[in-house]
C-alpha cells in the first residue's frame, strides 16, 4: 500500500511565499499547454496543484483556483499549413 504524506507534512519547512511560486509556476504550464495546444501538464500535475492549494488554504493565503482544460480531450494540435 502506497503511503501519501499529508499536505502539511508535505510542504513542511515550505515558505508561504515558495508555496505560492510552485502554484503559480503550475499555471504558467497550464497556460502555456492551452495557448501552444499542447499537453505537457496532465494529471499529476493537476494532483500536485490541488495539494498546493490546499496547503494554501490551510495557511490563511489567497491565490485565485487554475483555471484547468479538460484532460481527458485530447490537445488540438496544429494542422500542417495553419
Amino acid at each position: 500500500m502506497k503511503m501519501v504524506p499529508s499536505a502539511m507534512a508535505e510542504f513542511d519547512g515550505l515558505s508561504d511565499h515558495f508555496i505560492l511560486r510552485m502554484y503559480e509556476f503550475l499555471r504558467h504550464e497550464v497556460r502555456a499547454d492551452t495557448t501552444m495546444g499542447t499537453r505537457l501538464v496532465g494529471p499529476a500535475a493537476k494532483q500536485r496543484a490541488d495539494r498546493l492549494l490546499q496547503e494554501i488554504d490551510r495557511r490563511g493565503l489567497f491565490c485565485k483556483p487554475i483555471d484547468w482544460p479538460n484532460l481527458a480531450e485530447s490537445p488540438k494540435l496544429p494542422r500542417e499549413g495553419d
